[in-house]
């Protein structure tokens, strides 16, 4: 295994130097370039432009900005943004992705979680009323189209019934009146959900370590999760920061609602036909032969199997998450990572832009990695 990642870390190495590659090419490639754009400002004297054009490494060949880019781009260097100028587009998506790390990741844990569970339950209990609904709605909820779908979740439960707010991700008569960066609340939300997930997958090895009994370690596992859960809440009720965080995720709510159906759709879809093929393999039927329980079968035997597609179908939803969606967070209006990169293109911000992309190629090459490696661990007969 440890040669087998050590080859995939070369092969994605080569691969980030050839997406990089592509990303600079196609932004040069654009109508207008990056030198007109410079230099479009009618203000400009001749020797302003000369000198704005040798700041940025215009006047050298395309070769030669090409080894600079890849340079910078691998020590970290993104450059200077056009749009926020003269901020530097590292300190734009460092402010920019914890907001779509956040939203996009808590609607695809719950999206995969709900989705394989219902998945599973819908192919084992095939040929009920619950299945024929449940798939109907799936598949139309996977095809509906995004923007619409949106906008009919804004107009219901944001300006129908008035529940939730549709003013990016903070009410600015709350935090008006004080001197907190949101950027910071923010961050500890994160920090918050990153300790919770931490403790749900201690407890679980920690359970899977110790204890033979499948009732033992779900109750461990619950336990531990809910005492941390119940804490942090009772941290932040407590804390003079409480309502400030309170309001973010109170503005997070119907974003996620809506990320969480279109893709707990996909989920539920693949899961369900993915186990109406695996409870048709032979070892299926030797588990039912030796008698044992339904429940004991369809999780540890049928489930496991099944869950491979639906695993892939999760970890490259996450190596997306970067990005974050387009049109989902610039229709709510939330400054993110898809916002930005929308932004940036319109207003032809070619440094911001590349940076967004190039965390995105980064993201979902490892997550490629990653869905590897858990194959590994989720099937026994995968071997590298």
């Amino acid at each position: 295994m440890l040669k087998y990642i050590g080859n995939r870390i070369l092969q994605i190495a080569i691969l980030l130097v050839i997406y990089v590659a592509i990303v600079f090419f196609l932004l040069h490639a654009m109508p207008g370039g990056i030198k007109t754009l410079l230099i479009s400002n009618p203000k400009l004297t001749p020797q302003a432009q000369e000198a704005i054009i040798r700041a940025f490494g215009l006047n050298q060949p395309l070769w030669l900005q090409f080894v600079d880019y890849m340079k910078n781009v691998f020590t970290l260097n993104l450059g200077i943004s056009f749009s926020y100028y003269p901020t530097p587009v590292w300190n734009i998506i460092a402010e920019r992705l914890p907001r779509t790390v956040l939203l996009f990741t808590v609607a695809t844990l719950i999206a995969f979680f709900v989705g394989f569970a219902s998945g599973k339950s819908l192919a084992w209990n095939r040929g009920k009323t619950t299945e024929y609904v449940s798939t109907i709605v799936g598949i139309i909820t996977y095809t509906i189209f995004t923007p619409l779908l949106i906008f009919v979740m804004i107009w219901f439960f944001g300006s129908f019934l008035g529940i939730f707010p549709l003013n990016q991700f903070l009410n600015p008569d709350l935090w008006i009146h004080t001197r907190l960066n949101a950027q910071v609340i923010f961050l500890y939300i994160l920090l918050t959900m990153l300790i919770i997930g931490m403790v749900m997958l201690v407890s679980y090895l920690v359970a899977l370590r110790f204890s033979h009994r499948v009732r033992t370690r779900r109750l461990i596992f619950y336990l531990s999760t809910i005492i941390t859960v119940v804490f942090s809440v009772f941290f932040w009720w407590v804390s003079p920061v409480g309502i400030y965080a309170a309001d973010i995720l109170w503005h997070m709510v119907l974003p996620v609602m809506t990320v969480t159906i279109i893709s707990y759709a996909g989920n539920m879809l693949v899961m369900r036909d993915s186990m109406l093929e695996t409870i048709k393999e032979d070892f299926i039927t030797t588990a039912r032969a030796k008698g044992l329980p339904d429940k004991v079968v369809r999780d540890k035997h049928a489930a496991r199997t099944a869950m491979l597609p639906v695993v892939t179908n999760f970890v490259l939803s996450l190596g997306f998450v970067v990005s974050g969606g387009v049109i989902t967070e610039s229709l709510f209006s939330w400054p993110g990572m898809g916002m930005t990169l929308l932004d940036s293109t319109l207003a032809k911000d070619y440094p911001l832009a590349a940076g967004a992309l190039i965390f995105t190629g980064i993201f979902v090459l490892f997550a490629h990695l990653a869905i590897d490696i858990i194959y590994a661990f989720l099937d026994p007969r995968i071997r590298y």
